[in-house]
């Protein structure tokens, strides 16, 4: 299998690496806007190179990966998919919601495998802690409390970009609730704040946030994130239930420490990033994406997934502006997608 790969920043470089040490996959071809950083990375991890991304693209790759800047995301989609070429792309598909609705359907109507990087989905205690909730082990669900608390924020140029810390960072919680409970999010009721630098607050966002999230069988969720974690990177799950509860992310990495006399857990060292924290995981999302890209596998995240996402993310940013609870029935949506099994 030859893959091809656009944008060659931190995440694409260690997607290339992934890509290369996999089975199936014969060549990764790179390409980026910056070609002296495509030579560099080719060279490093002994890949091949495209002088652009329109000639990677012409050259048939047998699959496709996206981890350029969000801003390229839908084009590259659209093009991609267009050549009838299999594609994973980085979260998000699109900066807005219209876009993300219309590129939903477009991959819909063209049945190009087109497979979003949510690689939460792919974390062993998240799966676990889904089957957990499916077998019944924890009995009716009442409550579930997710995190997503980064050790440092990103550099002051990332954040006008970056869509605010709900479609950024809570996104990812809001695609896993809906991948754990295998509910729908019905109302959210979302606030924000800044303590840390003034250029959060300059390009309209906040440095910590936090929703209230009510799924569509009644169960509520909290959703917390925050850009200053300085104990850690820390992304967790609690799910609470009437027989029992689970919790994902619990273990000696926690960037947690017990106010309790004699306690010594968690014996550390907590992780400084998400590229450590989800490693495995994203290992693990590659090679089922190749899967995907060979026909041996249905997508295991969707474009229409992300959709769904989305749209809570930018619910609570309407309900963090407007200070109201938000009914999700209020976001639009692509009418195809009702009723889609999760």
């Amino acid at each position: 299998m030859r893959i091809g790969l656009a944008g060659v920043g931190r995440i694409g470089a260690f997607h290339a690496s992934t890509l290369a040490g996999i089975d199936a996959v014969e060549e990764v071809v790179v390409a980026d806007l910056d070609t002296d950083l495509a030579q560099h990375v080719a060279a490093d991890q002994g890949l091949s190179m495209a002088p652009d991304i329109d000639s990677l693209l012409a050259s048939d790759p047998d699959a496709f990966v996206i981890t350029t800047a969000t801003t390229a995301h839908a084009e590259l989609i659209r093009k991609a998919v267009a050549a009838g070429i299999p594609t994973f792309c980085e979260k998000p598909v699109a900066a807005t919601l219209d876009e993300t609705i219309a590129l939903s359907e477009l991959v819909e109507g063209l049945g190009v495998p087109v497979h979003v990087g949510f690689q939460r989905r792919f974390d062993a205690g998240y799966r676990r802690a889904r089957a957990a909730v499916e077998s019944g082990e924890l009995g009716t669900i009442h409550a579930l409390r997710a995190l997503t608390h980064d050790r440092q924020p990103p550099h002051a140029a990332y954040i006008p970009t970056s869509g605010g810390i709900f479609r950024d960072c809570s996104v990812h919680d809001f695609d896993i609730v809906r991948f754990v409970t295998g509910h729908d999010v019905a109302t959210v009721h979302a606030t924000g704040g800044n303590k840390g630098a003034d250029f959060f607050a300059e390009a309209g966002d906040v440095d910590t946030g936090a929703a209230i999230l009510t799924l569509d069988d009644g169960t509520i969720v909290t959703a917390t994130a925050t850009r200053y974690s300085g104990a850690g990177h820390d992304v967790r799950l609690e799910v609470m239930g009437s027989e029992g509860s689970i919790a994902v992310g619990l273990d000696d990495t926690l960037a947690l420490r017990s106010a309790e006399e004699g306690v010594t857990f968690p014996a550390g060292p907590p992780h400084d990033s998400f590229m450590q924290r989800f490693h495995a995981a994203y290992v693990a999302e590659l090679t089922a994406f190749c899967d995907v890209a060979a026909g041996r596998a249905p997508v295991p995240c969707t474009v229409r997934d992300a959709l769904q996402a989305f749209r809570v993310a930018e619910a609570c940013e309407r309900s963090r502006a407007e200070g109201r609870a938000v009914a999700m029935a209020e976001i639009a949506d692509a009418p195809a997608l009702a009723g889609v099994e999760k």
